[in-house]
């Protein structure tokens, strides 16, 4: 399937209109949050079934967004590498302040 972004430049400001939702924006953040305490939990406790927990807590907070707030499709399903860094860089606009939390 053919993308209809060139590069991920262009995919991010569709990116945030997917987002323009805040409490979709915020359960996004408080998701990225827990896939970062999980993945530092698996990675030091051994115990790499949290990873599995990562992704549940990741893909549900967001999934949760846009179904309830967004009632939008995640770009994940036509985009998922683009999404998948989008995510991040949301998280980080959203932690520097670019983005309203």
């Amino acid at each position: 399937m053919a993308s209809r972004f060139a590069s991920f430049s262009e995919f991010y400001p569709f990116y945030l209109s997917e987002h323009s939702n805040r409490i979709s924006r915020r359960l996004h953040f408080i998701g990225s949050w827990g896939v970062l305490i999980l993945l530092a939990l698996a990675i030091f406790s051994g115990r790499p079934w949290l990873l599995l927990g990562a992704l549940v807590c990741g893909y549900g907070f967001a999934w949760v967004g846009h179904f309830f707030f967004e009632k939008n499709r995640p770009a994940t399903f036509k985009h998922p590498l683009y999404s998948f860094v989008g995510d991040w860089v949301m998280f980080k606009d959203i932690l520097t302040g670019k983005i309203k939390f």
